[in-house]
């Protein structure tokens, strides 16, 4: 029989209503009190690293999730993480990232709404994440949730209140789960190869910046102290503005020739970048050499940026880095 960790970590799934609105208040070991069936194909045990609301995790709890998984790599079969739904993107994200070439599965899951309610999908999605968790051709970080399994680096949250809160993005799901049985659309397993690989470095100082018309591109000059890297958020696919007085350019080669990361990416949820195809973006992109995020999630990218600068600066590795996929982040790509 499986073995597999849960660690519990506060979020809606966890919740309870106070009168201040809904709060992580459910321990860690009273969730599989909500779960039926479970013990007929896995093991399960419980640790409770902290118990929040997932608004207020940051870069530091990804790294202590992928140390306590790191710690008990070698006990366990699988791990489920039960997280908040706000920023669980982020954290299957930046676990895609610290924990690589994992032969076992890590799943994380939540709900939207609390487990101890009558009418929740709470139990479904524990349930369907031990289920994954147990499952021979699991493998890696995945988000279950509402039936469909999406790799940690593809989901976004798209609902803020619908039971199908995740979509994946730019990518087909690995997997769906119906009443215990799991498809597999993607059933990639026997492709891992090398060991397990665990990194134990982010770089927090990622600043991602939305574009909107007008704004001054001066804006870079009050950031630049602060960060070491920022992501710009273009309309379409790709490109920046000039408005004359409020010039991005000269921020720009400010950022470069210091050393710091300017990458492009898009506001728009599918289908991704392409600065070539106008003038707005391919000159841009051209003087300067910028990176662009193509494919990719801003979640992953923002992840994927910080576990970068957390190895290296250097520019020629950075982009090495960058376009070499991980967890399937990233399918088109350029060097």
């Amino acid at each position: 029989m499986k073995k597999v960790l849960l660690i519990a970590t506060g979020g809606t799934i966890a919740s309870a209503y106070t009168q201040d609105g809904l709060a992580p208040r459910i321990a860690a070991g009273e969730l599989l009190q909500y779960v039926e069936g479970y013990e007929v194909f896995c093991q399960v045990e419980v640790v409770q690293p902290f118990s929040l609301d997932s608004t207020n995790i940051c870069p530091g709890h990804w790294l202590e999730l992928a140390a306590l998984i790191e710690g008990h790599y070698n006990d366990y079969d699988g791990f489920v993480i039960c997280h908040g739904t706000d920023t669980m993107a982020f954290t299957a994200a930046a676990l895609s990232y610290l924990v690589q070439n994992s032969r076992k599965p890590i799943i994380v899951t939540g709900a939207q709404k609390p487990i101890d309610l009558p009418v929740t999908d709470a139990r479904t999605n524990l349930l369907d994440s031990l289920h994954f968790a147990a499952e021979d051709r699991a493998h890696g970080v995945n988000i279950v949730f509402g039936g469909s399994v999406i790799a940690g680096t593809r989901a976004k949250k798209e609902r803020s209140k619908s039971y199908a809160a995740f979509s994946s993005i730019n990518y087909p799901s690995v997997a769906v789960i119906r009443d215990g049985r799991i498809v597999f659309y993607i059933d990639d397993k026997d492709r891992v190869s090398g060991p397990v690989r665990f990194f134990h470095e982010l770089n927090e100082k990622v600043l991602l910046l939305k574009l909107m018309p007008g704004m001054d591109g001066r804006v870079l000059n009050l950031l630049f102290p602060y960060y070491d890297g920022v992501i710009i958020e273009a309309f379409g696919v790709g490109g920046l503005p000039e408005y004359g007085s409020m010039p991005f350019y000269p921020e720009i080669r400010r950022w470069s020739d210091a050393g710091k990361l300017v990458m492009m990416a898009t506001q728009v949820t599918h289908e991704g970048s392409d600065m070539e195809v106008y003038q707005v973006g391919k000159a841009i992109k051209e003087e300067f050499h910028l990176m662009e995020t193509f494919d990719m999630t801003l979640e992953a990218t923002v992840t994927k940026v910080m576990w970068i600068l957390g190895q290296t600066k250097e520019p020629g590795e950075f982009r090495r880095l960058f376009y070499e996929t991980v967890n399937h982040d990233i399918l088109l790509t350029e060097v």
